[in-house]
């Protein structure tokens, strides 16, 4: 939405109010960035109106889809989750739903009723897929799960070194001794790709409603000065609140999914900072304050051009 931003929103803080604790560089964690639905390219079927509202504990996105056909017609609807990915130069992701699969929390209701969404779920490294190597294998397809690195640790030491030759695996950490026959301590480092998707139907000429909420992935870092490139992205104040404050980080991929018939008719997102004392930072014109914690920007005819970057300051106590 950046196309679409001319000035950042901040709430002012007391700051001699907070005291500062501690707070180590390891404890910095990836914000994995989740988004709306993706139709089946359709020519037919037109968003009429987007209502999105993100905050750390949630993500609802509300759509109204009308197919303008003289028929009904059928797609398939998709919400891809982020790939996840271990290894030695990725920082550690916030899952927040303990889950092997479904590690946001991600449901759906169309037109009021829950769908059942079917799942794919993918192992790919340098362009490869091993899917079905891991599975032969009997390892678990998430990486960054202890389930999955005990099982890798288990194997026979050949599927080992083939993981490894692979690039599927990282056995760095052992002693250059260690015995031939001996198991590895290991972990994977392919990426995951998980989709949710279903088949929908969309009667000619009607209205279908369809919502969708999961918890998003919250990026976190040390109470620090932002980059350049940082600020850029989130359209952050010059004054940044300080070493007492903590940069949390939440993303929204928005301009994925523009398979639909034209623009969104009526788009509007609701960004909840969760408390009075933090300071929120993204990007939009003509933001209007909703109440004590919240923020809107609404616009008619648009048309995504860059995804949602929204910056937390949260106090440290």
């Amino acid at each position: 939405m950046k196309a679409h931003i001319s000035r950042p929103i901040a709430a002012a803080l007391a700051l001699s109010s907070v005291v500062a604790t501690p707070v180590h560089a390891d404890d910095s964690t990836a914000a994995l960035a989740a988004g709306g639905i993706v139709l089946t390219k359709s020519s037919t079927i037109a968003m009429r109106s987007e209502n999105l509202y993100i905050s750390e504990g949630a993500v609802r996105a509300q759509f109204k889809f009308v197919n303008t056909a003289a028929t009904d017609v059928t797609v398939t609807v998709a919400f891809p989750l982020p790939d996840v990915t271990t290894g030695p130069m990725e920082q550690p992701a916030n899952f927040p739903v303990d889950s092997a699969t479904n590690f946001l929390g991600f449901s759906t209701v169309v037109n009021g009723k829950p769908v059942k969404l079917q799942i794919e779920q993918k192992a790919l490294q340098n362009g490869h897929d091993y899917t079905a190597l891991l599975r032969k294998m009997g390892v678990p397809l998430a990486p960054q799960r202890d389930a999955t690195i005990a099982v890798l640790k288990r194997l026979p030491r050949a599927e080992q070194n083939q993981l490894v030759q692979l690039g599927l695996a990282d056995a760095a950490n052992n002693p250059p001794d260690t015995p031939k026959d001996a198991k590895l301590d290991m972990y994977g480092t392919w990426t995951l790709k998980t989709t949710f998707y279903w088949s929908q139907t969309f009667p000619a000429g009607r209205e279908v409603d369809i919502e969708q909420t999961y918890r998003p992935s919250v990026g976190s870092s040390v109470p620090r000065p932002l980059e350049a490139a940082e600020r850029a992205e989130y359209c952050s104040a010059s004054a940044e609140p300080g070493r007492n404050f903590q940069p949390n980080f939440i993303d929204y991929v928005l301009k994925s999914g523009g398979n639909w018939k034209g623009p969104i008719g009526d788009f509007t997102m609701t960004i909840d900072k969760g408390s009075a004392r933090n300071v929120v930072s993204f990007c939009g014109t003509g933001v209007v304050k909703t109440g004590p914690t919240t923020f809107q920007v609404h616009y008619t005819n648009f048309t995504p051009t860059s995804d949602v970057h929204v910056l937390l300051w949260e106090p440290v106590s």
